[in-house]
């Protein structure tokens, strides 16, 4: 059994698509209309690129968007993105405009930060150390 895709839930495709690839660095794998509004969209790890997708899937189900807004609310992260360096990607990611909600913390063995994707989520990067 392996993972091949898992999602986030996004308000705007297209926004969310510029901030995953552009900020983020991620790339375009799959871009499929699905009707007038919705695509199946998916970004890859430049890093991985036949890897695990990352679906950005449209939060129009009432259900799907209370799940969201309720952990963003809370500061719980929906996500979670291994990084190599959680300290020079919270620096990077900041000079992009990223706003976090939690700077780089080190908790045990892992350090990690939570930044806001401006999609609705909170999305907590990490990284062990070398």
């Amino acid at each position: 059994m392996k993972i091949r895709l898992t999602s986030v839930l996004v308000d705007d495709q297209a926004a969310a698509l510029h901030f995953y690839t552009e900020v983020l660095g991620f790339l375009k794998k799959h871009d499929v209309p699905l009707g007038e509004q919705d695509r199946w969209l998916t970004v890859v790890s430049p890093e991985e690129p036949g890897g695990t997708e990352l679906l950005l899937e449209p939060a129009r189900h009432p259900a799907a968007r209370t799940y969201r807004d309720a952990l963003a609310e809370d500061g719980i992260p929906l996500a979670q993105f291994a990084v190599d360096d959680v300290a020079a990607e919270y620096e990077r990611l900041s000079a992009l405009g990223v706003r976090f909600t939690q700077k780089p913390l080190e908790t045990g063995p892992v350090t990690t930060a939570v930044l806001d994707d401006t999609c609705g989520n909170l999305i907590q990067i990490a990284s062990r150390p070398r």
